[in-house]
């Protein structure tokens, strides 16, 4: 079914999205974090829906039949549990299906598939809201029930195959969602170490995700032939410079300083393989991140040269501001480290 909503609508669905998962996330029985996650699936499907545009239904359809699959997943998993609770032997499958079902909700793998296919198809501000907001209720969820094994190697082939995914992507959007996949495995890592830590490497995570989204819709960029052919303002092309390198952990920024904690943790578990395993994914995502940067810095169409672009918003005083904050992510974390 597909919804008119205008801005007024607009905001009472985005109002109903944080409802639902405030109930997902503060319901004290399964069946009530169930509910939240089913008032989430229906509040997110009017915003992405559009009689106007085939993509953005498409995506919708999507969404919503693997988001009803998981959510069966998850009422099957909880039937599951009240009848087999006396029996230690299921205890291990029934949490192996919870967090099956949770890691669908995300898009985690190996129940990636529905993710980039349906990030083409949005906006840039739902693509931020699946990215980030819709792996709120997920997460949480998930810390309730852990299988810790299970989890060590959905992280590791999160981190590889959302590197590895991110070769030969033309799309921007299609390149977030794969960065999204190897930032689950991180935040994944962070939850089974600490709920602070996962908070912390959540918002820095998110903050950054809020940059480019930004930057990207003020710019009307979709593809990566757009950053080559444009002269943009010098300032925007450093913002996403600084923005890409953040996201993918580069030492100087800010966005290292919880991949470090990480990093130490797993040191000092002697994890040593998949901290490896973390590090050369991070490096990877680096390697793409910096191809994109230096293209967009080096190419120039000289036909267009005379042609810039000025853009006057508030908000790009404050990602200015972010930016320059993020430049003395080492001084912050070596400073929290002392």
């Amino acid at each position: 079914m597909i919804l008119l909503i205008n801005n007024s609508n607009k905001m009472f669905f985005l109002f109903i999205l944080f409802f639902s998962t405030m109930i997902s996330i503060t319901s004290n029985s399964w069946l009530g974090c169930w509910i939240g996650l089913e008032i989430n699936l229906l509040s997110f499907i009017p915003l992405i829906s559009s009689p106007n545009n085939l993509l953005n239904s498409e995506a919708s359809l999507k969404y919503f039949l693997t988001q009803s699959i998981a959510s069966i997943n998850f009422l099957f998993s909880i039937l599951l549990n009240l009848f087999f609770m006396k029996m230690f032997f299921f205890n291990d499958l029934l949490s192996i299906i919870m967090n099956s079902a949770m890691l669908m909700k995300m898009g985690s793998v190996p129940f990636h598939f529905w993710f980039p296919n349906i990030m083409e198809g949005l906006s840039w501000f739902n693509s931020f809201i699946l990215m980030t907001w819709q792996k709120i209720s997920p997460m949480i969820l998930l810390s309730y029930n852990v299988n810790f094994n299970f989890l060590i190697f959905i992280m590791i082939f999160n981190v590889m195959i959302g590197s590895i995914g991110s070769f030969n992507q033309t799309s921007l959007r299609k390149l977030l969602a794969f960065s999204s996949i190897n930032n689950i495995g991180w935040l994944i890592s962070a939850l089974l170490i600490s709920e602070n830590l996962w908070l912390m490497y959540f918002l820095f995570y998110s903050m950054f995700l809020f940059i480019s989204c930004f930057l990207f819709y003020m710019t009307n960029i979709f593809y990566m032939n757009q950053l080559f052919n444009f002269n943009y303002n010098f300032l925007i092309k450093f913002s996403i410079m600084i923005n890409f390198l953040s996201l993918g952990g580069l030492p100087p920024f800010l966005g290292f300083f919880p991949k470090w904690i990480i990093i130490n943790y797993m040191i000092n578990s002697n994890l040593i393989i998949i901290n490896f395993l973390f590090i050369m994914s991070s490096l990877i995502m680096l390697f793409i991140y910096i191809r994109i940067i230096y293209f967009s810095f080096m190419f120039f169409s000289l036909k267009l040269k005379w042609f810039k672009i000025f853009m006057k918003n508030n908000l790009l005083f404050l990602i200015y501001f972010f930016n320059m904050f993020s430049l003395m992510g080492m001084i912050i974390s070596t400073l929290f480290f002392i």
